[in-house]
């Protein structure tokens, strides 16, 4: 894979690393981080893993020696003009703005930074950094770092990779899924992991809230004329009503994939300052170039955009570009 001896060759190199991800992480950001931290202590190397943010509650059994800390808790007892990082890699996004204000400065005291990514990204930036958009996860790009540091899998390793693996893919469906996808899945099934454990750590922990809000807004779903854009809405008030974190509801929308003849599944959520608009697709539609045409980006099956604006004039509106957008591709 492209760039994978150089990442080797800066590990090498590197005494003291730091590991970060990007704000709000997510399980494929929190699940590399994790994995790599754990291979790169036992390939003998000193690690330091700090995130803009304490981990959120629903990782922190994937981080069983609290290894993660937020920017906050660490300057509390660490003076950064005394530290000096050989090597900084931030996994799961190739944009310095997207780890945080609090973690800049970690960049100026770092010899050396590598991201790794399976996000789009400069073509420089690809040029020089482990970035590959075709894989299906960052933690599948991290899963073959470690196999060529020659660190063998444990079910300690396996289980953060898997995970990331899972919901990264929502459970293998997307078209970034592959053969090498699921050889890596194999090998990490090997180490002894359970895969019904792991499905109900991330996923099977609900409230009931949480099956309340999801019956709520799936009956409340559109669909328009031609049946090829289905949308979700998800308010602050039923938020709030339900006791449900948002980061709870990402996988809301995957569940408008099942519709017949559907293209583009879209769900708005209304934010404090913004409504975001998360795009899902399992067909052939690029939903990124679709989300960055309204300022947004992301994967071709998986995107997202943040919109000011009153909400339901925001639904209006997009849907109407997405309908331009959606025969403007048949036209093609």
């Amino acid at each position: 894979m492209k760039n994978l001896a150089n990442c080797k060759k800066l590990i090498d190199q590197a005494e003291l690393i730091a590991l970060s991800t990007h704000v709000v992480p997510d399980a494929d950001g929190i699940g590399s981080q994790i994995a790599l931290c754990r291979a790169l202590e036992e390939y003998g190397k000193k690690v330091i893993c700090i995130n803009e943010d304490e981990l959120p509650c629903r990782y922190q059994y994937l981080d069983p020696h609290c290894k993660i800390q937020g920017t906050q808790s660490f300057l509390q007892h660490n003076d950064l003009d005394q530290i000096h990082f050989d090597l900084l890699i931030v996994v799961d996004t190739s944009s310095p703005r997207r780890i945080g204000p609090s973690l800049m400065p970690f960049i100026e005291r770092s010899t050396q930074v590598l991201y790794i990514d399976h996000h789009p990204a400069p073509k420089a930036v690809e040029a020089v950094h482990f970035i590959e958009t075709q894989a299906a996860a960052t933690a599948q790009l991290v899963g073959q770092l470690i196999k060529e540091l020659g660190i063998p899998f444990t079910a300690e390793l396996a289980l953060p990779l898997y995970t990331a693996i899972l919901i990264d893919t929502s459970s293998y469906r997307y078209p970034t899924v592959s053969g090498e996808t699921h050889r890596l899945v194999g090998e990490l099934l090997d180490t002894g992991i359970n895969p019904a454990e792991a499905y109900n750590l991330i996923y099977g922990t609900k409230k009931l809230g949480h099956m309340h809000l999801l019956g709520d807004v799936l009956s409340h779903s559109f669909i328009n004329k031609t049946g090829e854009i289905a949308w979700l809405i998800l308010t602050q008030e039923a938020l709030h009503k339900f006791k449900i974190n948002l980061e709870d509801t990402h996988s809301f929308v995957n569940n408008l994939l099942t519709l017949d003849g559907i293209k583009v599944a879209c769900m708005f959520t209304e934010l404090e300052d913004k409504i975001k608009v998360s795009f899902r697709t399992s067909s052939n539609i690029d939903v990124s170039s679709m989300a960055q045409a309204l300022g947004g980006g992301g994967h071709n099956h998986s995107a997202a955009v943040r919109i000011k604006g009153n909400l339901s004039e925001v639904i209006e509106e997009t849907i109407q570009k997405l309908e331009i957008m959606l025969s403007s591709m048949s036209e093609d």
